[in-house]
């Protein structure tokens, strides 16, 4: 379990000053009963002149010292390059800029994680990290631990990069089942009244959201929407949701990719948010969207009528039928194949002899008995879900590649969903509770955390 935000402290004599102010002022507030929250803390002026001008945060190198420990700039390198791999689309200088600086955060949080461990006499040991990068290479890539080694490598990173994370996640999983698990206690009596509120509220709409949480100040608000518009127009050109909201959301769902997982809207608690996403279909992108406190971008993940089961949950067994066209095929000739293959499809008697006469016309067919409708297509989805046994797709594809049909084959539907037990609902709301107080357990490391910059 790894939190990817912190905060990065540097002081100075100056700094240090300053502090004191702050807390000489903060500390008369509070005896008059005045609360001070958020940058008004500190007084700031509005026009900040530095005494000492920031560098360049361009050139600045990317290593750090955490209580004595050192993360290089090696160590960002290999971490960076593991996340550009999984990214469909070309990110900019800038983008990749904002992105080693937030490895670097995370680094340090893995950094504080081990050292918390080991500090409470439950170090992780090297052959629990190995064991666990063995069973990663093999189960998670279908790779020896060897075949994983050169790949990562291949791509500018290494094995030392995967494990660094595996020894953070396992360090964090040991503090939080010592010094937070234990203290999580959700009664029945709460999780009852959740579940009778479920059960009030079966056949209203259900949302599964991803969001990107940055926050902002008046101070920074327009560089903040700018970054949040580089990262939606990332997401656009093929980026995944999932490793921008690890790497860039401020929100304790960051852990997770983002997902808020599936809740009723009215639960966002913010009639922005709210009507947002009520106009918002599977798989759409919007944002930024300007809250209190900052931007969210949303995605769409899935939705779903509570209690009721969900058509596009059935597993279908589907036949594909294609038809492949040559290279260098005239226009001409391509049209006619094509006529006769779709003749041969119309003339089919369902799946039996489907086989047949596809081999009759030159097309080949491929089967898949556990396929689920909503792996597919929208377009096809919603094809198939009015289609009999036997029946075909209308033809899809060009006549540059081929041109090809769905045959449905056979249908299971899904049963109607269950409402959860009182004692699923519990599990649910001890594990929400465990990541809120796990937020605020690394906020204390870092709070304590002696950090240098190079």
């Amino acid at each position: 379990m790894i939190s990817f935000a912190t905060r990065l402290i540097r002081t100075s004599s100056f700094a240090l000053g300053a502090s004191l102010l702050a807390a000489g002022a903060a500390g008369t507030a509070q005896a008059q009963g005045i609360e001070v929250t958020g940058s008004d803390a500190f007084n700031l002026p509005d026009d900040v002149t530095f005494i000492v001008q920031p560098g360049d945060p361009n050139i600045r190198r990317a290593t750090a010292r955490v209580n004595g420990s050192i993360i290089t700039g090696t160590d960002v390198d290999h971490r960076v390059a593991l996340i550009l791999s999984a990214q469909n689309a070309d990110i900019p200088p800038e983008e990749i800029q904002r992105l080693r600086l937030q490895v670097l955060r995370n680094l340090i949080d893995e950094t504080l994680q081990v050292q918390e461990a080991a500090a409470q006499e439950m170090p992780v040991t090297q052959d629990e990290v190995d064991s666990s990068y063995e069973r990663f290479a093999r189960e998670a890539r279908g790779m020896s631990p060897a075949q994983l080694d050169a790949y990562l490598t291949s791509i500018g990173s290494s094995a030392r990069s995967i494990k660094r994370q595996i020894q953070g996640e396992l360090a964090w999983d040991r503090l939080l089942r010592r010094n937070v698990t234990p203290f999580i206690n959700v009664s029945t009596e709460e999780a009852s009244e959740l579940r009778t509120r479920i059960v009030e509220s079966q056949g209203s709409t259900e949302y599964r959201l991803g969001e990107i949480y940055l926050s902002a100040t008046p101070a920074n608000r327009e560089q903040v929407l700018a970054n949040a518009n580089q990262i939606i127009e990332q997401l656009r050109q093929g980026g995944s949701f999932v490793a921008y909201a690890r790497q860039f959301s401020e929100a304790s769902t960051a852990i997770v990719g983002g997902d808020l997982g599936w809740i009723r809207l009215e639960q966002l608690q913010n009639d922005t948010l709210e009507a947002a996403a009520r106009n918002m279909a599977p798989g759409q992108l919007v944002g930024p969207i300007e809250i209190p406190g900052g931007f969210s971008i949303l995605l769409m993940i899935d939705q779903r009528q509570i209690g009721q089961a969900d058509p596009r949950d059935a597993v279908l067994s589907l036949k594909q039928i294609s038809y492949d066209f040559p290279a260098g095929i005239s226009q001409a000739e391509a049209e006619q194949r094509g006529g006769a293959f779709l003749e041969a499809v119309e003339a089919m008697q369902g799946c039996g002899d489907a086989d047949l006469r596809a081999a009759a016309v030159g097309a080949t067919t491929v089967d898949n008995d556990q396929i689920q409708v909503r792996q597919l297509p929208e377009a096809l989805q919603n094809v198939l879900l009015q289609m009999n046994v036997g029946q075909t797709t209308p033809p899809f594809g060009d006549m540059q590649t081929g041109i090809r049909v769905l045959m449905l084959c056979g249908r299971d539907d899904p049963q109607d969903q269950t409402i959860p037990t009182v004692e699923e609902l519990q599990q649910v709301l001890e594990d929400e509770r465990v990541q809120r107080r796990a937020q605020r357990f690394l906020r204390d490391l870092r709070r304590d955390a002696v950090i240098e910059y190079n």
